[in-house]
């Protein structure tokens, strides 16, 4: 099982460990396009710093975050499960699963970045701030950047198991499984269930919910469907949309009688 999920915009501090070795990251695939992002966003961020802020989307409150990016090849890095942060990651709760749930963790979940394309949760790396969102001066949006490189690596990534995908439309701009791919896929919407509403915030907090639920269970389902069977002996109430047509994923609604 492959799991995608969204990064967070609030990051952990990097801390003192050593800085970035970019060899040293997953999918080696992606290096050349993440060389591209890196200098460019660290430049960017070294020169004009209301340029960088304008670029970047950010208020001046948050200034701080464009030292940050000047620095990003020789800040310390920690595994991107402790960058992370924010409602979903506090949900899923990394730091508290117990070593079976962790390797398992380390072999499963891939987050998408911006900068980073997508990497492990055992990944090092400094904390950043720059959305998918973005579109850098020099590269063009940065979904459209990472198209191509993510188009030859992930379907390697994937393998031949079940992609349980919970990114949201920003970051699932950047890869579209296709084919066979996303016949394995299984999307995920959070609805109230008396309203049967999309929930926003708590839309987060349910789906680290979901992947801790699989990861502390040792659930290994293989296909959406079975991954449907699993939700729902983990005490999830789940209604399947099996694809209509070849090449698209399934569609999975979770719903929730408290939203909290």
């Amino acid at each position: 099982m492959l799991v995608l999920l969204p990064p967070s915009e609030g990051k952990a501090s990097s801390g003192r460990g050593a800085p970035l070795k970019p060899e040293s990251l997953s999918l080696p695939g992606l290096a050349a396009a993440r060389e591209a992002v890196l200098t460019e966003l660290a430049d960017l961020c070294a020169g004009d710093e209301d340029k960088a802020r304008e670029v970047l989307g950010l208020s001046e409150g948050l200034r701080g975050e464009v030292a940050k990016n000047a620095e990003l090849r020789t800040a310390g890095a920690r595994p991107a499960g402790e960058i992370y942060t924010g409602v979903l990651y506090d949900a899923l709760g990394l730091a508290s699963l117990d070593a079976a749930a962790k390797r398992r963790a380390a072999r499963s979940l891939l987050v998408f970045s911006g900068l980073w394309g997508a990497v492990r949760v055992t990944d090092r790396i400094p904390s950043y701030r720059c959305s998918m969102g973005v579109r850098l001066p020099g590269l063009g949006a940065l979904s459209g950047h990472w198209r191509a490189p993510m188009a030859e690596v992930l379907p390697e990534a994937a393998g031949r198991g079940l992609v349980l995908d919970l990114r949201s439309a920003a970051y699932a701009a950047a890869w579209k499984p296709k084919g066979e791919v996303a016949g394995r896929t299984a999307t995920v919407r959070v609805l109230h269930a008396p309203t049967r509403k999309v929930v926003s915030h708590f839309n987060k907090a349910t789906k680290g919910r979901i992947v801790r639920s699989l990861l502390t269970a040792g659930a290994a389902p293989k296909d959406p469907a079975e991954l449907v069977e699993a939700l729902r002996d983990l005490g999830y109430e789940v209604e399947a949309t099996a694809p209509a047509r070849a090449g698209t994923a399934w569609a999975l609604d979770v719903l929730v009688d408290e939203v909290h």
